[in-house]
C-alpha cells in the first residue's frame, strides 16, 4: 500500500538552484529553473519517516490561465525510482527519513512561463521555468559553450552603428533583466527630431532603464526608440528568457514597400535626393535567435532572422519573422516568415532616375549595392564580426545567381546595367571629426578611347541613418570638366563646421553625392556616400584595485574638439554589476571651452567579479550622446 507523504514544510534551495541553472543574474530570491535539467528541493516531513516503495507523492505542474494537458500547459506525474530527462519526472534521491530531498525535471519541449507544482495535498510552489540552450533536447540547444557564454548569459556588448565604410562600436548594457511577462507594447518608435514627451532613442545606454521605465509606468509604451533600440531590448528580453541571440547590423539597407526587390531612387536635375516610400538607410539592425525549425527542412535549423522594429505589416501586424537566415542566402521566399522583406533588405537592386524640369525621367547608372558589411560582436571580444557570408554568396557568383533565379529577382538576373566609361567615385580623407573644417573629393576618370566634355554637379547634405535627408552642407557645380582619354581629374569639396555643424542629426551622418553628365552622349553617372564625423574620444581611467565591494572611481576625459564652447556638460555611468543596477550622473560646474578638457571623477561599487563593460555617456549644449565604455576585470 502507498502512503501519501505529510509534508510540513520545504525549502526551494534558490541560490543552489539557480546557480546550477545559470539563472542566478536574475537573483537568488524566487526559483527560476530551466526545462529538461533536474533541481532539486528539501521536504520536511510532519510525521512518519519516507519508505521507497511505500511513500508517495502525486505531483501537478500548470501555467497560463486554464491549464491543459492537451497544450502541455499541465502535468500530472508521481514518484519515480530515477529522473526521466525527457519529460516531466520527480524521485527521491536523498537517504530514507523525515527530511527529503526530491529531485525534479520538467519536459525539455514545456511551455516556459511561471509554473504552481502542487505536492500532493500538502499544498503548492512557484517557479519560473526558462529555455534550456544548455540541454540537447531543446529546441534552443547550443553546443558551444563560449556561445553560450556571449549570446546567453552576457549582460554587456557592443552594436554596430555609423557607416559601412566607417563602423562605429557602440557600448550597450544588455543586463539581465528580471524574467520578462510582458503583454502590449512596449517601447514607441520616432524617425523626427521631435521627441517631445520623450527622450531621443539615443538617449539609452542599456536595456534596463527602458524596461524598469515600461514597468514603472504602468506598462505603458516607453518614448521613443529606433531600430538598434528595438533590437537590444529584444535581445534582452530573449536572452533572459533562455534563447541564444544577438543583434546585427546591415550596412545600406534596402526598405522596400511594395516587394517588388527593386529599390527606385529619384534624384533632381542638381543630384539631390527626392524622398520617396522606398529608402536605404545607412544601417539597420535587427536580431537573429538561434533555435530549430521542426516546420521547416533540418537545414534550415539555426540562426533565425527577426526585426523588432515596426517597419511593415506582416499578415496585418507590425512584426518581421523568424526567417532561417539560410533561407535568405539560398532564395526560398516562400518559407515562413517574412522572407521576401528580409531578403530584399541585403539584395534589393537599386534603380536611380533623374527628374527633369519638363517632367520626363531619365536612367542614371550607378554602383550602389545594398547588403553591405552585415555585422555583428564577435564572441569573447568587442571585435566586429563580418557575417554578409551567412546572408549572401560571393557577388557574381554561380551560387549567388541560383539564388536570385530561386527568388525570382528578374532585376538582378537580366537588367545589368552597362558602364558607360565615365566613372565617377567619392573620396575621403581621415580627418573628418565633429567640429572641423575638411575636404571631400570627387573623382571621374575617362575609361573610353575619346576625349570626354562633361558636367559635374557635387553636393552634400545632413542625414538621418533611416535615409532621411536635411540641408545642403556644401554645392559645387562644374560645367566645364575636360577629359583626355584615360585621363582622371580630381575635384575637392570644402566642408565648413560653421555651415554643417547646425544641421547635423544625432547621426553625425553628411551625405555625399556626385553627378556626371556626358555632353556628347546624355547619360548620366552617380556616386553615393554618407560619411560620419567622430565625435570626441571619452577617456576612462579606473583608480583603484577593482575588487568585489570594493569602492573605485573612473575618472571620465572628454576633450572639446568643436570651436565653440561646451556649456551644461554631464557624465553619465552604468555597468551591469559595476552600478547597481542604477545611473550615475556627474555634472560639470563650469563650461568647457575649445581645445579644454571636460573631466569628472565618479565612483561606484562592483557587485560581481569578472569581465564588466562600464557604458560611459556624455552630454552637453552643443554636443550630445557622445558614447564611450571602458572594459574592467573585477577580482573577487
Amino acid at each position: 500500500l502507498f502512503k501519501a507523504l505529510d509534508i510540513d514544510r520545504w525549502d526551494l534551495e534558490c541560490e543552489f538552484n539557480n546557480t546550477d541553472h545559470r539563472t542566478d543574474l536574475n537573483g537568488v530570491d524566487r526559483l527560476i529553473v530551466r526545462r529538461g535539467q533536474v533541481f532539486t528541493i528539501s521536504l520536511y516531513l510532519r510525521s512518519g519517516n519516507y519508505q521507497p516503495g511505500v511513500g508517495s507523492l502525486d505531483l501537478v505542474a500548470e501555467t497560463g490561465p486554464q491549464p491543459s494537458e492537451q497544450y502541455g500547459t499541465r502535468a500530472s506525474f508521481g514518484l519515480s525510482a530515477d529522473i526521466d530527462t525527457s519529460r516531466w519526472s520527480a524521485a527521491v534521491t536523498g537517504p530514507p527519513g523525515d527530511t527529503l530531498t526530491l529531485s525534479i525535471c520538467a519536459a525539455p519541449d514545456a511551455p516556459i512561463g511561471r509554473y504552481t507544482l502542487t505536492l500532493g495535498a500538502s499544498g503548492q510552489i512557484e517557479f519560473i521555468l526558462l529555455y534550456n540552450p544548455w540541454c540537447p533536447d531543446d529546441a534552443v540547444y547550443m553546443d558551444n559553450e563560449k556561445s553560450l557564454e556571449e549570446y546567453v548569459l552576457s549582460q554587456d556588448g557592443i552594436i554596430f552603428r555609423g557607416s559601412s565604410k566607417h563602423p562605429i562600436a557602440t557600448p550597450w548594457n544588455f543586463g539581465q533583466v528580471p524574467t520578462p511577462t510582458f503583454s502590449g507594447l512596449l517601447l514607441l518608435g520616432r524617425w523626427t527630431d521631435d521627441y517631445e514627451g520623450g527622450v531621443s532613442p539615443m538617449f539609452w545606454r542599456g536595456s534596463v532603464e527602458i524596461l524598469r521605465n515600461w514597468d514603472s509606468q504602468a506598462c505603458q509604451p516607453v518614448r521613443y526608440g529606433q531600430c538598434w533600440v528595438f533590437a537590444a531590448v529584444a535581445c534582452s528580453i530573449s536572452r533572459a528568457l533562455g534563447i541564444p541571440c544577438r543583434v546585427v547590423t546591415n550596412y545600406f539597407s534596402a526598405h522596400d514597400t511594395n516587394g517588388n526587390l527593386v529599390i527606385e531612387r529619384y534624384i533632381n536635375e542638381n543630384g539631390e535626393p527626392i524622398q520617396s516610400r522606398d529608402m536605404i538607410w545607412n544601417y539597420h539592425c535587427w536580431l537573429e535567435s538561434w533555435m530549430t525549425r521542426p516546420d521547416l527542412k533540418s537545414e534550415f535549423n539555426g540562426w533565425q532572422a527577426s526585426d523588432p522594429t515596426p517597419q511593415e505589416k506582416s499578415e496585418g501586424v507590425y512584426c518581421c519573422g523568424p526567417i532561417p537566415v539560410r533561407a535568405i542566402k539560398e532564395g526560398d521566399l516562400m518559407f515562413k516568415y517574412d522572407a521576401l522583406f528580409v531578403f530584399s533588405e541585403v539584395n534589393a537592386d537599386v534603380v536611380t532616375f533623374r527628374k527633369n524640369k519638363d517632367g520626363s525621367t531619365s536612367q542614371v547608372y550607378s554602383t550602389a549595392v545594398v547588403g553591405q558589411k552585415i555585422s555583428t560582436k564577435s564572441v569573447g571580444s568587442d571585435a566586429r564580426e563580418d557575417i554578409t557570408h551567412l546572408y549572401k554568396y560571393p557577388e557574381g557568383s554561380d551560387e549567388e545567381r541560383e539564388a536570385f533565379k530561386k527568388a525570382n529577382h528578374q532585376n538582378k538576373l537580366l537588367h545589368q546595367q552597362q558602364n558607360p566609361g565615365l566613372h565617377v567615385t567619392i573620396k575621403v580623407t581621415s580627418d573628418m571629426s565633429k567640429g572641423c573644417d575638411f575636404d571631400v573629393f570627387a573623382v571621374v576618370t575617362n575609361n573610353t578611347q575619346s576625349e570626354k566634355k562633361c558636367r559635374l554637379l557635387f553636393g552634400s547634405c545632413a542625414v538621418s541613418y533611416s535615409g532621411v535627408t536635411g540641408g545642403n552642407c556644401g554645392f559645387k557645380d562644374l560645367l566645364n570638366v575636360e577629359l583626355p582619354p584615360g585621363g582622371e581629374r580630381r575635384v575637392a569639396l570644402r566642408l565648413n563646421y560653421s555651415k554643417y555643424g547646425a544641421l547635423l542629426t544625432e547621426d553625425n551622418l553628411i551625405r555625399l553625392g556626385a553627378l556626371l553628365l556626358d555632353y556628347t552622349t546624355k547619360e548620366s553617372t552617380l556616386a553615393v556616400r554618407n560619411i560620419v564625423l567622430e565625435n570626441p574620444e571619452i577617456k576612462v581611467r579606473i583608480l583603484g584595485e577593482p575588487k568585489v565591494n570594493r569602492k573605485l572611481a573612473a575618472e571620465i576625459t572628454l576633450q572639446n574638439t568643436l570651436p565653440v564652447q561646451l556649456d551644461n556638460c554631464c557624465f553619465t555611468i552604468e555597468g551591469a554589476n559595476l552600478t547597481g543596477g542604477c545611473v550615475i550622473s556627474e555634472t560639470l560646474n563650469s563650461s568647457v571651452g575649445p581645445g579644454e578638457d571636460a573631466k569628472v571623477k565618479i565612483y561606484f561599487t562592483p557587485s560581481h567579479s569578472g569581465l564588466r563593460k562600464l557604458v560611459v555617456d556624455f552630454n552637453s549644449s552643443k554636443l550630445s550622446h557622445v558614447k564611450g565604455y571602458r572594459n574592467v576585470i573585477i577580482g573577487k
